[in-house]
């Protein structure tokens, strides 16, 4: 039996995710935005600056985020690769500490400040229990993230995101090509410097309320791909078994196919 862990919820074949830096007053504008059109998104927050200038507080983030993921950023936005490993493991534990008093749950993603990251930093970001990191790089396509600590987008919202929304929303379901992702990032107070709030309004009302698309937070993927990987099959390919604790869709013979979550699907 032909098996390919090709779907995503709901047997899906594509799936859209946004990722913002810095907890600026724009992402409130930016929250109601995605809120209206049924979009979800990945917040990636400092610790230290919330509350300061035009930073969102730590008492409105819960509240104004709900329904999106709060993610780390560091406590203060440095340079990861000048920091020594003392001053970098402060960053990342005690955004998360910080960041976890507000959401109430672990907190498992992060952005790198600047995109600035080298091997080092991606070891010490794993050993602090982040389960993801964003990078600036934005050269992936619509693919899936090879290595989840080196997380390349589709692109920064500026970046000819109405093109790549009309050739996204083209792609034909192709079973051998595998499900497609697209990643958009940026930051909020970008749309007030270069008043384009516009460009974000007629992105979403092109690619929101689509039955085809899975609407996600950078977590949501991480941990969907997670248990894709983990799906264990007999030798004789006849059963395929679910150890996670959600349910993955994969394709048997071109159908769409719900293995649920800690139970098994007879293929054949």
């Amino acid at each position: 039996m032909a098996v390919r862990m090709q779907y995503f919820p709901g047997g899906r074949n594509k799936a859209l995710t946004f990722s913002y830096d810095d907890g600026p007053a724009g992402d409130r504008r930016l929250v109601e935005l995605f809120n209206t059109y049924g979009l979800r998104g990945t917040f990636h927050l400092n610790s230290a600056n919330l509350g300061h200038g035009d930073r969102i507080s730590a008492a409105e983030a819960a509240t104004l985020y709900a329904g999106h993921e709060i993610a780390g950023h560091t406590c203060t936005h440095p340079y990861p690769k000048q920091l020594s490993n003392e001053e970098l493991l402060q960053e990342l534990l005690e955004d998360r500490r910080a960041l976890e008093a507000i959401t109430g749950a672990p907190v498992r993603g992060l952005s790198y400040p600047y995109g600035h990251f080298d091997d080092r930093v991606v070891s010490l970001v794993r050993a602090c229990g982040y389960a993801y990191s964003r990078t600036t790089k934005a050269d992936a396509g619509f693919t899936l993230p090879d290595d989840p600590y080196r997380w390349a987008t589709t692109g920064h919202h500026k970046h000819d995101i109405m093109q790549k929304a009309k050739d996204f929303l083209a792609m034909w379901d192709d079973r051998r090509r595998g499900p497609s992702l697209f990643y958009v990032w940026g930051h909020s107070f970008e749309f007030d410097r270069e008043n384009n709030w516009s460009l974000m309004e007629e992105f979403a009302k092109q690619i929101a309320g689509r039955d085809d698309i899975w609407y996600a937070t950078n977590i949501e993927i991480i941990d969907y791909l997670d248990a894709m990987r983990r799906l264990r099959y007999t030798v004789d390919g006849k059963v395929v078994c679910n150890p996670s604790a959600q349910p993955v869709w994969v394709a048997v013979q071109g159908e769409a196919r719900e293995v649920p979550a800690g139970g098994c699907l007879r293929l054949g």
